[in-house]
Parts: C-alpha cells; sequence; structure tokens
C-alpha cells in the first residue's frame, strides 16, 4: 500500500511538465487557427530572403504588380492560312471554348473611338519625336502648304475631328504612332495579327479567381484542347497557340498532385508499415507523428510572432524536420522495445543525455544560418531550431505518460542484431595492413577529389520550377507573334513626384532608341509614350500654337472662317493620374506604383532585349538620374547564388561548432560520432560531380539536414555502446528519412531533384560509416 502510494505521488509530482507543455500546445493551436486563415500570412517573394534597399524595393513591388496583372489571364492565338479561315476558326473556337469553360471571363476591350475623344483637348501636347522634328524644322509656308493638300487631297491619315480643330492632324498621327507599336490590329471588331504567313485571331480570357488556387486538374488546358479539336474539324488547317500563367500553374499542381501521390503517399505509408513491422503497435507511430505536428505548429507560431511572416521557402526548408525531429521518438520506442520492464520515466532519464546532445548538436547545425546577414537564412535557423526544441519536448514530456508498452517484432530483433555482425573500422597492426589501407585511402582520396573538381556552381533561377516544353514553346511563339514586353525585365525610373517620372523616362529614351537602332531591341512600352512630361507638354503646346497660327493666317484667304476657327484646348497639361483613369489607361496601371511621401516610380517594359542589349543600357542608365535596368531573373539567380555560398561556409562553420559540442561530451572519441557526417558529405559532392549534377543552394540546404540527422546516428551508436537498441533506432530513422526526403530524388522539378538525391546519398554513406566507426565495446560489455 505504500509502495502504491509513494508512486502515485512520484507520478503527481513529475506530471507537471507534461501539463505545462500541454498548456502551450493549446496555445499554439489556437494561433494556430486564426493564423492560417489570415490572408497574408506567407510570404512568397524570393527577393525578400535578402536585405534590400528602397530601390530594390520599389523594384520588387513593381515586378509583383505586373506579375499579378497578368496572373489570371489566357491568351490564345487561333490561326488560318486566310483571313476568312481565320476569322470562321476563331468563331467556332470561341464558342467552343465558352461551353468547355463558361467560368471565364472575357477581357474588356478598349473602344478607340471613345479614347480618341476622352484625350482631343490635350491634342496639342501629345506629339511624337517625329512629330516634334516636322514642327519645330518645318517652315510655315510648306506646313499650310501640307495641311490644305491634306483638306482637299485627304491622305492615308483619316481625321479624328475637323480641320478647323486639327489642321496639321497631329492627333491621327500620334494615335496612328501608337497603333504601329503593336501587331496587333482590329478588324471587324476583332484583335488580329497577320504573321508567318497566317492570320491569327487574338482570344483574351481571365480566371475569376487566383491561377494558383488549383487542384491539380488541367480543366484550362482540356478545355482549349476541346474548343481546338472543334475548331480543326470544320477548317482543317487551323493552328492554335495558348499562353499565360493559368496554364503554368495548372501543370505545375498536376505534377505535383502526381508527386505528392506517389512520392508522399508512398514514402508514409512505407514508413507507416516499417515502424508497425517493428514495433507491432501502432502507438510508436502515432506518437512520433504527435511529436513532428507539434514542433512544425510551435515553429510556425513562433516564427510568425517573431517575423511577422513566415516565408514560403522557411515553410519548405521547414519541412525537413520531419527527417531530425522523429529520430527522438524513435529511439525511445527502440529503447523501449529492448527494456520492457525499465519504467518509462526511468527510461526517459537514461536516453536523455545521448538524446539532449544529440539536439544540442542539430540545433547548433541550423543555429549557424542565423549568422549570416540575410532575413531568410535567419528565418530558417529560428524555424528549424524552435521546431526541433518543440519536437524533443513533446517526446520527453508526453511520450512517457502516452507509454502502454511495445514488443519487439521479429525485424526489430534481427535489425538490432546485426551491429554485432557489422564490420567496425580499427587500426591496421601489419605494414602489410597498413600498405592495403593506404592504397585505398589514396584511391578513395583521388576519386574523390576528382569528383568534386568536376562540380559546377548552377544557380539559374529556371531550376526553380520545370514547364512541359510543349508550353513553354507556346509561350514564346505567343510573346514573339504579339511581340509582347516581359514584365521580368524593365527599368526603373523612380522620382519625387509622377511629372518628374515621366521626365525620368524621357531622359532614357534616347538609350532605348540607341539599343533598338542596333538590333538589341525590338521596342518599349512606356507611360510617357501617352503622356509626357509637363515641361514637354508645354513645349509642344507652344511649337503646335505657333505653327497653327502661321497655317491659319496663310490659309484664311482659302477658307475664311473655317481657317480662323479657334479649337477647344485643354488649360492644364494632362496628368499621368487623369490618364491611368482612363479606360485606354488600364493595361498600363501596373507599371505605376506611387508611393506617397517617399517618391513614385514607373517601369518602362522592354520588348525582346538581348543580352548586350540588357548590358549596354545598365552602363548607360549609370548616368540618369533615378534610371536603374531591373534584371528580374538574374537578381533571383544571384539571390540564389548568395545564398549557396553563405550556406557552404555556414555549413563548414556548423561542422565546427557540432565537433566542440560533442568534444564536451566524448572527449577523444567525439571524432567517431562527427566523422561519419563529415566524410559522407564529402562523398556525396564527389558522386554529384562524376554524376554530373549541377552544384546549386538545394544541394546545400540538403547538406545541412544531413550534418542535423548523421550526426544523431553517431551519437546514438557512441553514446550508448553495443546496444542493439541504438542501432535500431539508426537504422529505422534513416529508413524513414530516406522514404521521407531521398524519395524527392525522382522529383521532375530540378531543385526538389537536386534536394533528394544531395539527401539520399549522405543518408546511404552515414548509415555505413556510423557503425563502421563506432566504438569498440567497454570490458564490462557483452
Amino acid at each position: 500500500m505504500s509502495l502504491s502510494l509513494s508512486t502515485s505521488r512520484r507520478d503527481r509530482t513529475t506530471s507537471w511538465p507534461a501539463l505545462a507543455w500541454l498548456l502551450v500546445v493549446l496555445v499554439i493551436a489556437v494561433h494556430q487557427w486564426h493564423w492560417w486563415r489570415t490572408p497574408d500570412a506567407l510570404d512568397t517573394d524570393v527577393m525578400a530572403l535578402l536585405p534590400r534597399d528602397g530601390g530594390a524595393r520599389h523594384a520588387d513591388r513593381l515586378s509583383q504588380q505586373l506579375a499579378m496583372s497578368a496572373a489570371r489571364r489566357l491568351v490564345v492565338l487561333v490561326g488560318a492560312d486566310d483571313a476568312v479561315g481565320g476569322a470562321q476558326a476563331a468563331r467556332i473556337f470561341e464558342q467552343a471554348w465558352r461551353e468547355a469553360a463558361p467560368e471565364l471571363l472575357p477581357v474588356p476591350q478598349v473602344d478607340a473611338a471613345q479614347t480618341v475623344a476622352s484625350l482631343a483637348p490635350w491634342r496639342d501636347r501629345l506629339l511624337s519625336e517625329a512629330q516634334r522634328e516636322q514642327i519645330r524644322s518645318g517652315s510655315p509656308q510648306a506646313l499650310a502648304e501640307a495641311a490644305l493638300a491634306d483638306l482637299y487631297l485627304p491622305g492615308f491619315l483619316p481625321r479624328l475631328g475637323a480641320w478647323g480643330d486639327d489642321p496639321l492632324n497631329l492627333g491621327a498621327a500620334w494615335w496612328r504612332e501608337r497603333m504601329l507599336a503593336t501587331p496587333v490590329q482590329w478588324r471587324d471588331g476583332h484583335a488580329v495579327v497577320e504573321a508567318d504567313g497566317r492570320v491569327w485571331h487574338v482570344l483574351l480570357r481571365e480566371l475569376p479567381g487566383s491561377a494558383f488556387a488549383l487542384d491539380g486538374q488541367v480543366r484550362q488546358q482540356a478545355a482549349i484542347a476541346r474548343a481546338e479539336a472543334a475548331a480543326q474539324a470544320l477548317v482543317p488547317h487551323t493552328r492554335v497557340r495558348a499562353a499565360g500563367i493559368p496554364l503554368f500553374a495548372e501543370a505545375a499542381a498536376q505534377r505535383a498532385s502526381v508527386e505528392i501521390n506517389v512520392i508522399g503517399w508512398g514514402s508514409l505509408a512505407a514508413i507507416a508499415i516499417l515502424m508497425l513491422l517493428a514495433f507491432r503497435s501502432p502507438l510508436p507511430l502515432l506518437t512520433v507523428a504527435l511529436s513532428l505536428a507539434v514542433g512544425c505548429a510551435v515553429a510556425v507560431s513562433a516564427t510568425a510572432w517573431l517575423f511577422g511572416q513566415v516565408h514560403l521557402i522557411t515553410l519548405v526548408f521547414g519541412a525537413t524536420l520531419i527527417g531530425v525531429a522523429e529520430d527522438y521518438g524513435i529511439h525511445y520506442w527502440a529503447a523501449r522495445t529492448s527494456a520492457p520492464s525499465e519504467t518509462a520515466p526511468s527510461l526517459m532519464k537514461r536516453l536523455m543525455p545521448g538524446m539532449l546532445l544529440a539536439l544540442l548538436s542539430t540545433v547548433a547545425a541550423y543555429a549557424v544560418l542565423g549568422a549570416a546577414p540575410f532575413p531568410g537564412l535567419r528565418q530558417m535557423a529560428a524555424f528549424s531550431s524552435i521546431g526541433l526544441v518543440a519536437a524533443f519536448l513533446t517526446v520527453v514530456c508526453w511520450m512517457p505518460w502516452l507509454d502502454s508498452g511495445a514488443k519487439q517484432g521479429a525485424l526489430a530483433r534481427a535489425i538490432g542484431s546485426s551491429l554485432l555482425r557489422w564490420p567496425r573500422w580499427t587500426l591496421p597492426r601489419t605494414r602489410r595492413d597498413w600498405w592495403f589501407a593506404g592504397v585505398g585511402a589514396a584511391l578513395v582520396i583521388v576519386a574523390g577529389a576528382f569528383g568534386m573538381a568536376r562540380l559546377s556552381a548552377s544557380d539559374d533561377v529556371r531550376q526553380l520550377q520545370s514547364a512541359p516544353a510543349a508550353l513553354i514553346d507556346a509561350q514564346r511563339e505567343v510573346q514573339r507573334l504579339l511581340r509582347g514586353p516581359s514584365p521580368a525585365q524593365f527599368i526603373l525610373a523612380c522620382a519625387a513626384d509622377a511629372d518628374a517620372v515621366l521626365a525620368v523616362e524621357e531622359a532614357v529614351r534616347p538609350h532605348l532608341a540607341a539599343q533598338q537602332s542596333q538590333g538589341r531591341l525590338i521596342g518599349w512600352q512606356a507611360l510617357s509614350d501617352w503622356v509626357p512630361s509637363a515641361a514637354r507638354q508645354r513645349e509642344n503646346a507652344a511649337w503646335v500654337a505657333a505653327a497653327e497660327t502661321a497655317v491659319r493666317t496663310l490659309a484664311a484667304a482659302q477658307l475664311g472662317d473655317v481657317a480662323r476657327r479657334v479649337p477647344l484646348r485643354a488649360g492644364e497639361a494632362l496628368t499621368l493620374e487623369h490618364f491611368l483613369s482612363l479606360p485606354i489607361g488600364a493595361p498600363m496601371r501596373a507599371q505605376w506604383l506611387a508611393s506617397g511621401d517617399r517618391g513614385a516610380c514607373s517601369a518602362i517594359l522592354l520588348d525582346a532585349p538581348t543580352h548586350a542589349g540588357i548590358d549596354a543600357l545598365a552602363v548607360a542608365l549609370a548616368d540618369v538620374p533615378g534610371a536603374e535596368m531591373v534584371d528580374r531573373p538574374a537578381r533571383i539567380s544571384a539571390t540564389l547564388a548568395t545564398y549557396r555560398v553563405a550556406m557552404s561556409w555556414l555549413l563548414v562553420a556548423g561542422f565546427a561548432l557540432v565537433y566542440a559540442v560533442l568534444w564536451h561530451r566524448f572527449r577523444a572519441a567525439a571524432w567517431r560520432a562527427w566523422l561519419p557526417t563529415l566524410v559522407a558529405t564529402g562523398l556525396t559532392l564527389s558522386v554529384l560531380g562524376w554524376m554530373g549534377e549541377p552544384f546549386q543552394l538545394f544541394n546545400v540546404l540538403a547538406l545541412i539536414v544531413l550534418l542535423g540527422v548523421g550526426v544523431d546516428y553517431g551519437i546514438f551508436l557512441v553514446e550508448h555502446r553495443g546496444d542493439p537498441s541504438a542501432w535500431l533506432a539508426v537504422v529505422l530513422g534513416a529508413a524513414s528519412t530516406l522514404l521521407s526526403f531521398g524519395l524527392l530524388g525522382l522529383s521532375t522539378t530540378p531543385a526538389l531533384r537536386a534536394f533528394g538525391l544531395t539527401l539520399a546519398l549522405g543518408l546511404a554513406f552515414v548509415w555505413v560509416l556510423s557503425p563502421l566507426l563506432r566504438p569498440a565495446l567497454p570490458r564490462s560489455g557483452h
């Protein structure tokens, strides 16, 4: 009776950590419920990972605006050999497309007549460069003769109003130049492009919601395919080219869905079967899953509290906690099955030193990331470290109280006993053994050195995604036919206010014209093409007033009152804000960024710039205050390169810090827990070099995970010398981590494949080397 009473008292006094941790987890659960319902909880901007100055922030915001303006739009070109066939094919396609995808919304078209009327009061202020030169250099007599000739013998430019309102016909010439900037022409209310011996009809549609809110189905691609088949059935030579972010998002979602089902659920099922065979009970599997869920939830909440937002890349990298934090729970249950009669608190107390050391060494490896002056790395370090501590506390506080016993299966006994048969490396004893060991080591070192010498860095942003080749080809062809500028490369113009921004754009135009004349640029799209600066508008108005006065004076004898008619003119300059509020300005609103007291910026979009053209513009714009060349792909690639180099050095620092932690515990035997992961890292890099795999950021991320995981295996084998349960924990932990992340090597996404392949190779090497370098059994051992 007294024994039962003392046991009950001990349970009550030692259960408070479990209750305290339960209260913390409940608070986290409430925060998680609210946090995931927040619209802007996740940050998806890659450039947010790096420190940025004001100009970079403006460039990033404009890039986001430009991307979002086209995020929901689909562009389809329907082409045929002649105008009649093209019109028929487009009509059939559009009807079938509407039936197959009724949720799509038509894109409003700009009414040319309405646009001309809305800009008529500023007709004397809107002049092209050619018109400015014509008026400035032309004599009044020549201008009058040309105006009268245009009145009596109309040329190819139709007038946009009465002769008296615009005797020089400036409005028609200006409008024609704007229209010639795009290959799209209007015929009978339809947008048409003639190219490659075909007549292409341009069809535009928009998704009603986000292009990325997808479920893995290819509805839009299927709808376009059905509409194409319907058009080709009646017009056999019809060709269809479709482009747009929704198509790429659908393809990515479908690929991700397949990979999640095959790799994700397949690996999860394999892990569950493996643990059930080893422990013959679902309880170990459920408790390990609980520790992982709590660790990830606490990491998300803590990161959100510390940084305000959680970056998507941090969340993806934080998923590696699954491969690390599971080791604590697996180690507990492996030891539990080998000591069924030992009480749970006593078992946890015995395992605590090794588990705590594994935690400290892994947290040290992740915490090294926080030393870099990059917000993204610090966030990753905080997320991973906090998540590991939370998973560890879940195992320590809850597993002894959830432990109702577990049985050791035949698989677990076979794995545990295999440690005694595993070879163990010892110093050679004879000269012959030394000779063979030296030759073998030399061959391995030479092969490894050659392999690592073959490694080549690759930081191309395209490694972050892998779209189907057909979609990429169609996108390129549509962009070529429409001559649409890419939002990925543009010129950033910033100044104190809107008018000053327009002046900066005008200062950039000569440099653009120079690159265009050299064939390095097809064209550009700037707000100042439509709205000149106030100073230029005043100058234009003065020149036009003088020219028109001279023309009217010379033409008065022939036209009488018509020549003396004074047209209605706007008293103030056309402002950018007013232009963007018009329907004609809607497509260009994404190019404008007003930042209040901090000034304003615009984006000059470039049409098919060459690499030489971009480099030349970057140099030339250094002399234009407020102008900057923004090459988004190059900036993101530079970001990836910066991270790759920084994290590679931090990986080296992580190895040094982890060894210091191990030395504090194991002293002279510390190298046995540390060296397997170091050698495995070198061998992995060598194999990647021999395979011709590019070395990128995601290889380094995998090696950091390998450091955190691999050292745990060495710690368990050194801390518990010759203990079969420790070897069982290592085998199950390595197998589950391989199944969780190693199978990512089968992914079609280059970044995920690099991560999975690197981790799979590294874990395989650590798995082999850790028992090979284990210490000898103590003299009192079995």
